[in-house]
């Protein structure tokens, strides 16, 4: 007999959703499917936040209590989310923490119980999240199936295939509920009458011979049925038949034509996870870190670095996070509005009246923590100028320019660095005495690849803009004469590169006492634009690094997830001409890790406080040689992006420890 579940993710912080519209929303959803398990008797699951449930309470009591009794009866089950919706693999592990107990917190005061099983927030997962989901109390959690199987490299193997439990960074594991994008767009196309109820059974019937699984009939938005929130300019017109009677048909349809027997949500999970192929395995890849709901424009980036302002919003969360943990703040309210913040639905197709909202909420936070905004533009005043022979070296220290002005060679007991003037101080090499001086990063020239699909230079330390509507390309590889100085135990090498859309101002900073090396960029008379900027784009040395290369960083979780570089990598690889790219790591805390096979480390650092830059890794082999790049986006495009916003300036620290 075919078994299946049904799901609904309530929410009424959706992006598109204006604050008056709230009380429509419990009418014409959340009313209807209380009545829809009523009438049915299917033990439907309902996920919420703690903030949702709350904003539900505050507009309509009664919905709350007819709910809890519903949950008391066992005529629904309730999945726990958070008290916001958020991007997990985005957030530090401290601000995960405090929105599980802030969430699990309201569901004990508003409905008396313990949600058991988690629903991933947005479907974004990484492998840190098994571990933070277990110590919060969850005994399982829901995720989408179709990005897992992209991760484990099982998109063509059966679905029977696919763990039934999720691996953490340790040993802890948790059971694992499988949703299904297809099948769910599926549903929704037939209730809104975009295809026939006779072509939906026959799919749903198809999956039932082919999947030999529970079938996760639905698992997605309430606020799709019966109502419109006014996203798109052209949206699909209601149902004349009304779609919450729709679906009550097409439920019953698949209870009588396919004899469906509906499963509660933990029914189908302690089903799913008792299969013989009950593996644990840890859930993501190199190439996918951060597997995220539906088809490929919904990727990680979608929130941190797309939207109104991500960027200056995932930075200004940032640095409330690290002011409250200095303070040692340990007041609910503060944390509850940070976790609000910190929502997804503030960083995709939000309103203008509720982004103001937004801004003016950062605003007050930060006055009443007496943060400062970030770090003001660089000023039109120019640096002091030092020639050569006017700075006072250490005995130890070296800087030599060759007979042409081209190259500029820093020398310190520590590092060896070596700049081209004439491609924007592009990073030639770069070499610690950790690694006895043996170049690890810098550029590949054109023609150390034979194929021609690489026949390029490959720099280090450089910036690339793209623009596409304005079919512009732009990048820092020009002429610069930089400006030196000694400030303490550093030398500043300093240049300012007029680009199309304004100045950027590039510094690398080299510790004399230390293996330490920082390049900043700090973007004048810029706006952010609808396209890419990427930074720090670093090209590994590959005669100098054995293989295999591993990448460790934590993404939202408690401990650094490990990630071998056993595949080829595309991270910045465009989805579509309005998607420019597929995957990215979280690295939460501000810190990513290369080691080779000889445990020889690369460290990148930075302070997401200052500038919560995404890292995106590409790694491609040509015959016997590799070609692996780290870069750094501030902004990207999406069906989300909207123009303006801010460059926040950018600073990374390159080190061996």
């Amino acid at each position: 007999m075919a078994q299946g579940y049904l799901m609904f993710h309530l929410n009424l912080a959706f992006s598109s959703i204006k604050a008056e519209a709230r009380p429509e929303v419990i009418r014409h959803c959340y009313w209807p499917l209380l009545e829809l398990a009523e009438s049915t008797g299917i033990p439907i699951g309902i996920e919420l936040t703690g903030w949702t449930l709350q904003q539900i309470a505050l507009l309509d009591k009664a919905w709350v209590e007819r709910f809890r009794r519903m949950l008391e009866n066992h005529q629904c089950e309730l999945i726990g989310s958070g008290w916001s919706q958020i991007i997990g693999p985005l957030v530090p592990y401290e601000v995960n923490r405090w929105n599980q107990k802030l969430g699990i917190d309201a569901y004990v005061q508003l409905l008396g119980i313990t949600p058991k099983l988690a629903l991933v927030n947005e479907m974004a997962f990484s492998t840190g999240m098994v571990d933070m989901y277990a110590e919060a109390g969850y005994e399982g959690i829901v995720m989408d199936r179709d990005n897992v199987r992209l991760a484990q490299g099982l998109d063509h193997a059966p679905l029977s295939a696919i763990p039934a439990h999720a691996l953490g960074c340790g040993d802890q594991s948790l059971p694992v509920l499988w949703s299904d994008s297809i099948l769910f767009q599926r549903l929704q196309r037939v209730v809104h009458g975009d295809i026939p109820i006779s072509e939906y059974m026959v799919y749903v019937k198809e999956r039932t011979a082919q999947d030999g699984t529970v079938l996760p009939i639905y698992c997605n938005d309430a606020e799709i049925f019966d109502y419109r929130p006014g996203r798109f300019t052209a949206e699909s017109r209601l149902h004349p038949d009304g779609e919450w009677a729709r679906l009550k048909q097409v439920c019953s349809r698949l209870k009588e034509d396919l004899a469906l027997d509906w499963l509660s949500p933990g029914e189908a999970l302690a089903l799913q996870a008792a299969t013989p192929n009950s593996n644990i395995r840890r859930l993501t890849s190199v190439s996918q870190p951060i597997p995220v709901k539906k088809q490929a424009k919904y990727n990680i980036n979608r929130w941190a670095v797309t939207g109104r302002d991500d960027l200056w919003l995932n930075t200004s969360c940032h640095q409330i996070h690290q002011a409250l943990t200095q303070e040692g703040d340990v007041f609910e309210y503060s944390w509850r509005e940070l976790c609000e913040l910190w929502a997804s639905d503030l960083r995709t197709h939000i309103t203008i009246e509720r982004w103001d909202d937004v801004v003016e909420r950062v605003s007050s936070l930060n006055h009443r923590l007496g943060l400062t905004h970030f770090r003001s533009e660089v000023s039109d005043t120019a640096e002091p100028h030092q020639s050569l022979g006017e700075i006072i070296l250490p005995p130890d220290v070296q800087i030599d320019q060759d007979e042409e002005g081209l190259l500029w060679t820093i020398k310190t007991p520590y590092v060896h660095l070596v700049l081209n003037a004439r491609r924007g101080l592009a990073i030639k090499s770069l070499a610690f005495k950790s690694h006895h001086f043996e170049p690890v990063m810098g550029t590949l020239p054109q023609g150390y690849f034979s194929s021609i699909e690489l026949g390029a230079d490959f720099y280090s330390g450089g910036v690339l803009i793209e623009i596409p509507g304005e079919r512009s390309r732009v990048t820092d590889l020009e002429w610069v004469m930089p400006s030196v100085r000694q400030q303490g135990a550093e030398l500043l090498i300093c240049a300012s590169i007029p680009l199309a859309q304004g100045v950027l101002r590039k510094e690398i900073v080299v510790d004399v006492k230390s293996e330490r090396v920082r390049l900043s960029y700090n973007f004048k008379l810029f706006e952010r634009p609808l396209g890419i900027v990427r930074v720090g784009i670093m090209t590994l040395l590959p005669d100098s690094l054995s293989l295999p290369l591993a990448v460790h960083c934590v993404n939202g979780g408690p401990e650094v997830e490990v990630f071998h570089l056993n595949q080829e990598v595309n991270h910045g690889r465009a989805a579509s001409a309005l998607v420019s790219s597929t995957a990215a790591f979280g690295a939460t805390d501000g810190r990513l890790v290369i080691k080779d096979a000889k445990n020889r480390r690369l460290v990148f650092a930075w302070n997401p406080a200052e500038c919560a830059a995404i890292p995106m890794l590409k790694h491609q082999r040509a015959q016997d040689r590799y070609l692996t790049r780290l870069s750094f986006s501030l902004c990207e495009l999406d069906d989300t992006s909207c123009a303006g916003g801010r460059l926040v300036p950018f600073t990374i620290e390159l080190s061996v420890a």
